[in-house]
């Protein structure tokens, strides 16, 4: 006869960890430390479980402990591997001096050690330090040192971290070449899995950022859909936080500006007790996203936001101001920026707002400085967008200089830039500005063409008040609802779960009004706490079942799989819990203070509608979107009510 031995705690959670389902792993490994104070070596396996479920504090805990653990037991090596890491956690809170004792322990412990591993991890460090003090010398050699010493001890996670710090201490001194090739060298071995999750999540994202910061677009969304495919081959929902801002921005720029604040605000829960720094970086993109929606008050509020985290929120916020009509508001903003040191690649980002607002101010001198150094960091960073950046630059002076024909000739060389980037917000506004400059030349016909052009680009984005421009440039009637600082109604991208037990009707006839009632407050109560660990929003109950939303497809699913069980562990251990069915399904929809509504959301409830008792039915968008880890059936076609076109669905088996 078999025997069934059931894993304890530890085990388990170990093993969950080995798989990388953090929050699993978390929650058994917590269990097993109630139970008996964890080893150090379980007790960073718990710290790792905590940071990749985005528990910064009970990541900080357990490596402390694990940190006085290992120097109780006489090993100093594996202690500094700790305070390396608290450097790291500590800095992600802004404890700027905290983190530099945890350092400057590491290194003392490390000192008096024979050459070894543990040296690469703080070469690497240093490497880090030096490049956020701005010392690019210092950064390469520590990172170079970082690289030896990875290569003489056999360990691929420390050659990767010195081939990326290396590379982007290279592009920005201005070595481009040599800094991508090291760049990409650090990424691919990510994409093959040659590091562990950690080392490759940090490669992927300081590759997207150094890549997006010089503006080359192409390789930034190449390691973007690389990043996002390795998340759901490590069942990994996202790197905390910190990639998805950085994806938030090629999604904004490649003008999916839905997904892209989706992207941002899911980054803003994952960041709010784990990355300030990364949390500022993230409000500032939802201000960016916002501008371009013509939402200004939502772009006002982001902003400040970023900017109460330590983030200058520029060229953005004078942008705002110049939208709000406070021309000279605009200009003393942006020049303050500009008279700030930066390094280029900063100033890049900030010479072309300052070109446009110079202009708008009338200080048509200030915009031709401007786009004389933007000239020389093109000449550096030689990347399309960068070039159709400083064309637009260029021609806008050119115009304002009362050229028309040669601004027109160089707009139009933009544009066509911007197009060869797939960058369709830039494009449709150089092509506006080369309206306007055919115009200036007396070429009305041409004119009105790209202007059309233009307004239709805007209205397919949702550039409401670009749209505006364009239609008084063409002499149209601008309707008083497309107001000048109008607040659209926010669109998001959301998953939304309806559950419903079934029968409840039957039921509560069957066992009694009072069984019912209090079977009835375990299942809310269950379900909510449910909602509350896997991130999902409670829109509001609806009879015996509940609306949700989730940011994060997989969270759903994960939820809606945690739900089902709980019910059968009820049953199991009370004879009798209710039958609920759940639906799921990704669309989007416009946010009503605290309701949802659209077509997306109608879906969402008939797909929660069709399933059985203990199904979970998930719409193709959730299949599609997401790492499944759960046996899941063949997609099938099935008619929604009141929905003309048929559905595919699909059963998420929870068992």
């Amino acid at each position: 006869m078999s025997q069934v031995i059931e894993r304890s705690p530890l085990e388990a959670g170990r093993e969950a960890i080995s798989k990388h389902e953090w929050r699993e792993g978390f929650d058994l490994l917590s269990e097993a430390d109630r139970a008996d104070a964890l080893a150090p070596e379980d007790l960073e396996l718990l710290g790792e479980a905590a940071w990749w479920s985005g528990r910064l504090e009970d990541s900080i805990s357990a490596r402390q402990r694990a940190f006085s653990e290992y120097m109780a037991s006489g090993r100093p090596k594996a202690a500094a591997l700790m305070a390396l890491w608290l450097f790291d956690d500590y800095h992600a809170k802004r404890a700027g001096s905290i983190a530099e004792g945890w350092f400057n322990r590491a290194e003392a412990l490390l000192r008096s050690e024979p050459e070894s591993v543990e040296h690469g991890h703080l070469a690497v460090q240093r490497a880090h330090r030096a490049l956020m003090n701005g010392d690019l010398d210092q950064a390469r050699t520590d990172a170079e040192e970082a690289i030896d010493l990875g290569m003489r001890y056999g360990n691929r996670d420390i050659q990767a971290f010195g081939l990326l710090l290396s590379g982007n201490a290279l592009v920005n001194q201005g070595d481009v070449d040599a800094g991508l090739k090291l760049l990409d060298e650090a990424t691919i071995a990510a994409v093959g899995g040659e590091v562990d999750p950690h080392t490759a999540g940090v490669v992927y994202c300081v590759a997207i950022s150094t890549t997006a910061h010089m503006a080359d677009y192409d390789r930034a969304g190449q390691w973007t859909e690389a990043s996002m495919r390795w998340c759901e081959r490590q069942s990994i929902s996202g790197f905390p936080g910190v990639c998805r801002v950085h994806r938030a921005e090629i999604m904004r720029l490649r003008g999916s500006w839905l997904e892209a604040e989706q992207e941002a605000r899911r980054a803003l829960t994952e960041l709010q007790d784990f990355n300030l720094e990364s949390a500022a970086a993230g409000f500032y993109e939802v201000g960016e996203i916002r501008l371009r929606m013509g939402d200004l008050n939502g772009a006002q509020e982001a902003f400040k936001q970023a900017h109460e985290l330590g983030h200058e929120p520029q060229p953005g916020l004078s942008l705002l101001r110049l939208a709000e009509g406070q021309v000279q508001t605009a200009f003393s903003s942006i020049k303050r920026a500009a008279n700030e040191p930066s390094s280029r690649l900063d100033r890049a980002r900030l010479l072309p707002a300052m070109v446009e607002i110079a202009i708008a101010a009338g200080e048509a001198s200030a915009g031709r400085a401007a786009v004389e150094e933007l000239e020389t960091i093109v000449e550096t960073y030689n990347s399309k967008a960068l070039t159709a950046s400083y064309l637009c630059s260029l021609g806008a002076v050119q115009l304002a200089e009362g050229d028309a024909a040669l601004g027109a000739r160089t707009l139009k060389r933009a544009w066509r830039l911007w197009t060869q980037c797939d960058l369709p917000y830039e494009a449709a506004r150089a092509r506006l500005a080369y309206g306007a400059a055919l115009r200036a030349e007396g070429d009305e016909d041409a004119a009105l063409l790209e202007i059309g052009a233009s307004k239709a680009a805007f209205r397919k984005l949702g550039a409401e008040l670009d749209v505006r421009r364009a239609m008084e440039m063409m002499g149209e009637e601008v309707s008083p609802s497309l107001a000048m600082a109008s607040t659209p109604g926010p669109r998001v991208i959301k998953t939304f779960m309806f559950t419903d037990i079934v029968g409840s009707t039957k039921l509560a006839d069957a066992i009694g009004e009072k069984p019912w009632s209090r079977l009835l407050a375990w299942h809310d109560r269950a379900l909510r706490a449910l909602f509350d660990k896997y991130g999902g929003e409670e829109v509001k109950q609806l009879g015996d079942g509940f609306f949700v939303a989730f940011d994060d497809p997989g969270d759903a699913v994960e939820c809606a799989v945690a739900i089902q069980r709980k019910l059968d562990e009820h049953s199991e251990s009370s004879g009798f819990a209710p039958d609920v069915r759940i639906g799921l399904h990704r669309a989007d929809a416009t946010r009503k203070g605290t309701d949802y509504e659209g077509k997306g959301v109608h879906e969402a409830a008939r797909i929660g509608n069709i399933g059985g008792a203990g199904e979970i039915i998930a719409s193709q968008s959730v299949i599609e979107k997401t790492a499944i880890r759960f046996p899941v059936s063949e997609l099938r076609a099935v008619s929604l009510s009141g929905i003309s076109e048929p559905a595919k669905v699909a059963s998420i088996d929870p068992h």
